[in-house]
C-alpha cells in the first residue's frame, strides 16, 4: 500500500503541474509502431521529421515500408539519426508482422499481451522499452514502459535503487497500480516531462513540482 500511495501522489501531482499530455502522437497504431522505433535514441522533433518524409511519399503503411528498399527507407528517416540501423530494424520489424500477422495492427492487437510481448522481443532492435511502448501506445494493452526518466525520478525519490533493473521497475507498476491502459500511458508521458525539464542529470530540486 505504501508504495501505491507513493505512486499514485507523484502521478497527480504530475498531472496537476503538467495536465494531460495526449501522447502518442500518431494518426495510426501503425504510425505510432514506427514511431517508438524511430525515437530510440533521438527527441521526438527529429522522428516527427521523418514520419514526414514517409507520409509524403505515401509509404506509411505495412505493405508500403515492407516493399520499400532498405537505402531509400534509410534517405527517408535520416532526420531520425541512426538512420542505416533504424532502416534495418525497421524491416525486421515489419517482416515480422507481414510474416506472424499479414501486415496487419488489428490482428496482432488481438495476440495475447505476454505472448506478443515475447514476440517483439526476439525483432532484430527491439528491446523492452521499444516492445512495450509498441504495446501500451499503439495497441492499448496494459504495459507500463519503463525509460530512463521513470527510473531517475522513483531513484531519487527512494521507490527504487537506480540499478534495479527494468524488470523490477515494471513489476512494481504492474503490482502497485490497476492495469489501466490510459493511466500507464499518461504517468509514462508525465514522467517524459518532468525528467526532460526538470529531473535532468543536474537536477532542477527547487523548482521542480515534485520538490
Amino acid at each position: 500500500m505504501k508504495k501505491t500511495a507513493q505512486l499514485l501522489k507523484i502521478y497527480n501531482n504530475l498531472f496537476s503541474f503538467f495536465g494531460p499530455q495526449h501522447w502518442w502522437p500518431g494518426d495510426t497504431p501503425f504510425e505510432v509502431a514506427v514511431g517508438a522505433i524511430l525515437t530510440q535514441n533521438t527527441n521526438w522533433s527529429n522522428v516527427e521529421k521523418a514520419i514526414g518524409n514517409l507520409k509524403r511519399e505515401r509509404v506509411l503503411n505495412a505493405k508500403a515500408l515492407h516493399a520499400l528498399p532498405a537505402e531509400k527507407l534509410a534517405s527517408l528517416i535520416r532526420p531520425a539519426g541512426y538512420f542505416n540501423i533504424k532502416a534495418k530494424r525497421l524491416k525486421s520489424f515489419l517482416d515480422f508482422l507481414m510474416q506472424h500477422y499479414g501486415g496487419s495492427i488489428k490482428k496482432m492487437k488481438k495476440k495475447n499481451t505476454r505472448a506478443l510481448r515475447q514476440e517483439l522481443l526476439h525483432v532484430n532492435g527491439i528491446g523492452p522499452e521499444t516492445a512495450d511502448s509498441i504495446l501500451l501506445y499503439a495497441l492499448g494493452k496494459p504495459v507500463f514502459v519503463i525509460d530512463a526518466y521513470t527510473k531517475r525520478v522513483l531513484a531519487r525519490h527512494g521507490i527504487m535503487d537506480y540499478d534495479d533493473t527494468y524488470d523490477e521497475y515494471q513489476t512494481l507498476f504492474h503490482r502497485a497500480l490497476d492495469q489501466d491502459v490510459q493511466l500507464f500511458n499518461e504517468y509514462h508521458a508525465l514522467f517524459v516531462m518532468v525528467g526532460k525539464d526538470y529531473c535532468k542529470p543536474e537536477p532542477k530540486c527547487e523548482e521542480c513540482p515534485l520538490k
